[in-house]
């Protein structure tokens, strides 16, 4: 697999920890309960989490009765993954490492998840790994979160065009979307192990504030604290700045779809 430093830094993600679970969408109840439904998972399966970050995947399946190993680089992100699975009573096991070098002897799996964690791996070589990892009746699923181009996510696109003009970091595979050789998720994973495939989204409404907004963007590896660097103080500035001219009463909505690509064996 490609492990240089572009491709893979496993503490990218290590400022933006106290942010994450606060700021950052959760998924609903209900999509994981139809991811669950569409795979047939039944209490006790096992489910891996792989990139798991603070639990937002490893918990809920955990709470439906999931057997759930949560894998991730970011040691306090599984710190933090820990303290969400305490809260809320459940049991994980929780392993610092990464799709780059997975730990030995874990597995099988009935369901291995990836939330908002697939385009920072090298994505062909983690399907040859899993499928050697997931049952023949097992599935993927990746969750992601997508925002529509509504007056209500204007808020969106100015937290993007800042990060933008303060160096946006983009990940090796976002990079190469503009490369007319570029393979999406799908069309890798017709030639994979798990070419059946199947989404599952519900779309959601929340209101925010400007502290929201600005938490939100704090999670992000796009405008996070340690990739602004001495810029971040600006940044956040300019954004203040922006979000107080789009809403003077510092009030925002944020309308999303929040989804998961279910990809079972033929």
């Amino acid at each position: 697999m490609n492990t240089t430093p572009d491709a893979f830094n496993p503490r990218r993600f290590r400022s933006t920890v106290p942010f994450y679970v606060r700021y950052r969408l959760g998924y609903p109840e209900s999509l994981i309960a139809r991811v669950a439904a569409v795979v047939g998972l039944k209490p006790g399966d096992a489910v891996m989490d792989l990139g798991c970050g603070p639990g937002l995947l490893a918990v809920p399946f955990a709470k439906i009765g999931m057997h759930v190993t949560g894998v991730d680089p970011e040691p306090d992100m599984l710190a933090q993954a820990q303290a969400e699975a305490d809260a809320a009573g459940v049991a994980v096991t929780l392993l610092q490492a990464s799709s780059f070098a997975l730990p030995q002897g874990i597995g099988p799996f009935k369901l291995v998840t990836m939330g908002r964690s697939f385009h920072w791996m090298d994505r062909a070589a983690t399907l040859d790994v899993l499928d050697r990892l997931v049952t023949r009746d097992g599935a993927l699923a990746f969750f992601d979160d997508s925002h529509p181009s509504t007056m209500e996510n204007a808020w969106r696109r100015l937290t993007t065009d800042l990060a933008n003009k303060y160096g946006r970091l983009e990940s090796p595979n976002q990079k190469s979307k503009r490369d007319v050789n570029y393979r999406s998720d799908e069309s890798l994973l017709f030639d994979s192990g798990f070419p059946v495939l199947e989404i599952c989204g519900v779309t959601v409404k929340r209101e925010l504030t400007a502290d929201d907004v600005i938490g939100l963007a704090r999670s992000l590896s796009t405008s996070s604290p340690e990739r602004l660097g001495e810029k971040h103080a600006q940044f956040e500035s300019e954004l203040r700045a922006g979000l107080a001219e789009l809403s003077p009463g510092g009030s925002f909505t944020e309308i999303a779809e929040l989804a998961a690509l279910v990809a079972k064996r033929a």
